[in-house]
């Protein structure tokens, strides 16, 4: 999954999207296609051999504590229709999880627990997946809290703003 905030180059979005092994290193000379910016989240195609890869992304508004060091930090809705996949979520949190560790994402009075690994943290079936997307679509921003594998609690709040125009966007381009 990748992401490239306007203010980043698309060499970022290549290596992130390497990294997560949604394109191989052989084809990430290829950059993906930028769909349109929605508020607080972009949207992107890529095109590999295993077929069309579309996300939506963003990065957080806030986190905390504000003085720990992190990698970057992005929320991520992707499409894989050949592998037919969609709306799927995952987050980066620029910082190893600690190993068992459960991770939250939070919107209103709704909170969804999270499986992490590594860097990574997923929703833990479609269902809920499903459920997050809504609550998505519906709130106006959302809390995501996770431990580092040192222990560290971070917090960090996402923008809801132009999540829905950013998820139909990669629907209409990975049908």
């Amino acid at each position: 999954m990748i992401f490239v905030p306007r203010t980043h180059n698309s060499c970022k979005i290549i290596l992130m999207a390497a990294a997560l092994g949604f394109i191989t290193p052989a084809i990430a000379s290829v950059d993906p296609k930028h769909l349109g910016d929605f508020g607080d989240w972009s949207a992107y195609i890529h095109k590999t051999k295993g077929g069309k890869v579309c996300f939506s992304i963003s990065e957080p508004k806030e986190t905390l504590p504000k003085k720990v060091n992190r990698d970057s930090v992005y929320f991520l809705i992707t499409n894989r229709p050949k592998e037919k996949i969609k709306n799927e979520v995952s987050i980066i949190t620029g910082y190893p999880f600690k190993p068992g560790s459960v991770s939250t994402a939070r919107i209103g009075d709704k909170s969804f627990k999270l499986y992490t690994k590594g860097d990574g943290a997923w929703v833990d079936s479609n269902k809920n997946e499903k459920r997050l997307i809504k609550a998505m679509k519906m709130g106006s921003s959302m809390i995501v809290k996770g431990t580092s594998k040192r222990g560290t609690v971070t917090t960090d709040k996402y923008s809801l703003s132009g999540v829905t125009k950013a998820i139909s966007s990669i629907d209409k381009a990975c049908r």
